[in-house]
């Protein structure tokens, strides 16, 4: 192995060599300790870590990374506490996730570092967010980002990458080639010679560096650093290096043939390195003696402060109250005139309005910008907004998911746009794993938006008409807000980009163009979590929300004998009980109608509660109304027969008779 230490100092040599040996001694003393019982598992970065310190040397300590859970080298060169790192490896509250997650699975903004998911893939889409902050703050900085080999066939690698290539996001995405993904060796992972060869498919700079050359890494990457500040754009670098133990220790070796293992151990990074320093008289054997004392010394003390660190206790009201990040509902009260819009109009000019009112605001989505998407919500706001705030997206539409978190972590708020809800599927994984879990996790907001146009009626088949908010209502972290009217659309969308908490705002299509209400010009907001009661009686309550409520109050006007509360729930999560209760106990009878089909929806949640806190009052069995078990269909006969629009009366009928 040849050093170039020409454009390094000696003192750079000697820190780059002190800064690679401590996580090192820290792993060494971590496996000690898992053969004892005092942690629970571990991922080995040994002999892997040149590229975590290199990488971390080259950036400034106010630049964000995204390591994975062989970078212990990016925390120590950090600077972070190791009792706090040893805390957070055993759970206890020193640590950055008050028991709630183990290992590197957390953030920190006091260092600038964002940690891994278990997904892999997210991250890259994450980095992309916080480089397109920076561009936008034209603040010269770089975002780096690490993933493993195995990572580079997940999906969200390559719509990162595209991401950042078509926008030219100063984001360094850094691949370590360790060999394996697991026990699947690389062979079996991709086809093209050279991970590299990929970045070079985007049209992305893309250079390979030998990861176990703390130099090299060092050296190449400082320069591309500079080099992205002056010259914003992605680079991709693929560090070639290997795991020498297991994936985790409990996984072994046995699947890596001894000639391999035999091969790598002659390329550690660090005893190279040392050899070389002690030849080039940097370092003596007396020096090493010192240096390493001193850090398992300061290893020692570190861990007796986390051993003695009590076990971490909560309560359920605790753990309740971290799921979101506290907002502090302010109602803004409109007072200006008042015009008849439709529920379109309403939601245009409440994004609208909220562009104006923050300035950090991005709106993501596909054709969103001079298009104005393909309802035409953003029509017009390019020339207002600019492109830069108005973005039109690849088709990518988990990347975008993950970028809008990034932004969000770099001080933005964000509005994505899905085309139709059908496809946040292909977002689904960001939304429920990463933007729900963050406050929870490490107390980092999820500021994002995502409008999700929904629903049938429209004939538009299985793929742009479904209404599946209950894909969302099952996740602890998300809000679920879905109007029914345009003045309830522009008051809770205000409201929604305000919270800092993550918000699935569901859009029907069908109501888009067919409802009109008089609705004031100005900005205002409604409470997230409060139903509305939009008629009144005393025979029965009905509960619903979208579509559903127009069916329901056309049924009633075609009914007029029929006295009851009509509620809109506006809102699914959280979901207003009290004014579910309180009509319930008034009426004693409760039919909910949802366009969705019947299982795992949210009536059946609603009915589920009503039976349990309301039981003693009911006059007959709660009744559910929805579509049927069947994807939904395009012929309009077929359509019709789905939903439940035809059926609410009689099965209403029904209950009254009970």
């Amino acid at each position: 192995m040849e050093f170039n230490n020409e454009t390094i100092s000696s003192e750079e040599q000697l820190l780059l060599y002190k800064r690679m040996i401590k996580p090192r001694l820290i792993e060494e003393k971590m496996l000690i300790l898992l053969r004892q019982g005092k942690i629970s598992k571990w991922f080995s970065g040994i002999g892997q870590e040149a590229i975590a310190v290199g990488v971390t040397s080259a950036l400034q300590k106010n630049e964000y990374i995204l390591p994975m859970h062989r970078n212990l080298g990016v925390f120590t060169t950090r600077d972070i506490p190791l009792y706090r790192l040893f805390s957070q490896w055993q759970g206890k509250a020193n640590g950055f996730t008050k028991g709630r997650d183990r290992s590197f699975h957390f953030g920190t903004q006091e260092f600038n570092i964002v940690g891994m998911i278990s997904h892999l893939g997210p991250q890259l889409g994450v980095a992309d967010g916080i480089a397109l902050a920076n561009k936008l703050k034209d603040n010269s900085k770089v975002t780096a980002v690490f993933t493993g080999e195995g990572a580079t066939s997940e999906g969200d690698f390559h719509e990162a990458l595209n991401v950042a290539a078509v926008w030219q996001l100063p984001v360094l995405f850094c691949i370590e080639n360790n060999g394996y993904g697991l026990s699947t060796p690389t062979k079996e992972q991709y086809y093209c010679e050279h991970l590299v060869d990929k970045g070079i498919g985007y049209g992305i700079e893309s250079h390979q560096i030998d990861g176990n050359n703390i130099l090299e890494v060092y050296g190449k990457v400082t320069k591309l650093c500079e080099s992205i500040r002056k010259n914003p754009r992605p680079i991709l670098i693929e560090f070639l290096t290997f795991r020498m133990r297991g994936h985790e220790e409990a996984s072994g070796t046995a699947y890596v043939p001894n000639s391999l293992l035999d091969e790598w151990a002659k390329k550690d990074p660090i005893a190279n390195y040392e050899a070389f320093l002690k030849n080039n008289n940097i370092l003596t054997d007396d020096l090493i003696a010192t240096i390493k004392a001193d850090f398992k010394a300061e290893i020692n003390d570190n861990l007796q402060v986390a051993f003695d660190e009590p076990a971490i206790t909560s309560t359920i009201e605790n753990e309740l109250n971290d799921v979101y990040k506290p907002f502090n509902f302010k109602a803004i009260t409109p007072t200006d005139n008042v015009k008849n819009i439709r529920l379109v109009d309403a939601i245009s000019e409440g994004l609208k309005q909220a562009m104006d009112k923050y300035e950090n605001l991005v709106i993501m989505g596909q054709d969103v910008a001079e298009y104005g998407g393909v309802f035409k919500i953003t029509e017009g706001f390019v020339a207002e907004f600019g492109t830069e705030r108005v973005r039109n997206t690849p088709i990518c539409e988990s990347a975008i998911v993950s970028t809008a978190m990034g932004l969000s972590i770099n001080g933005h708020k964000a509005v994505v746009e899905m085309q139709f809800a059908d496809f946040v599927s292909s977002g689904f994984n960001p939304i429920v794993n990463l933007l729900a879990k963050s406050h929870y996790r490490w107390a980092q907001k999820a500021d994002v938006v995502v409008r999700m146009p929904c629903g049938g009626g429209v004939g538009a088949g299985p793929f742009h008409s479904q209404t599946n908010e209950a894909w969302f209502t099952k996740t602890p972290g998300l809000k679920v807000v879905y109007p029914a009217f345009p003045y309830d659309a522009k008051g809770l969308l205000a409201t929604a980009i305000e919270d800092p908490n993550p918000v699935l705002f569901f859009e029907h299509k069908a109501l888009y163009r067919s409802v009109y209400q008089d609705v004031p010009e100005g900005y205002y907001t409604l409470p997230i979590g409060k139903a509305s009661l939009i008629k009144e009686g005393t025979a029965v309550t009905i509960v619903s929300y979208g579509a559903g409520v127009h069916w329901a109050l056309e049924s009633l006007e075609n009914t007029p004998e029929i006295s009851a509360d009509l509620i809109d729930l506006r809102t699914l999560t959280p979901l207003d009980k009290e004014a579910i209760y309180t009509s319930v106990k008034k009426t004693g009878r409760l039919i909910i109608l949802q366009e969705d089909s019947m299982f795992g929806g949210i009536a059946s949640d609603i009915s589920a509660m009503v039976m349990e806190d309301c039981f003693e009052y009911l006059d007959a069995p709660v009744k559910r109304v929805a579509s049927i078990e069947t994807p939904i269909p395009f012929a309009k006969d077929l359509e019709t027969k789905y939903q439940p629009k035809q059926r609410f009366i009689t099965e209403l009928k029904k209950l009254l008779a009970y």
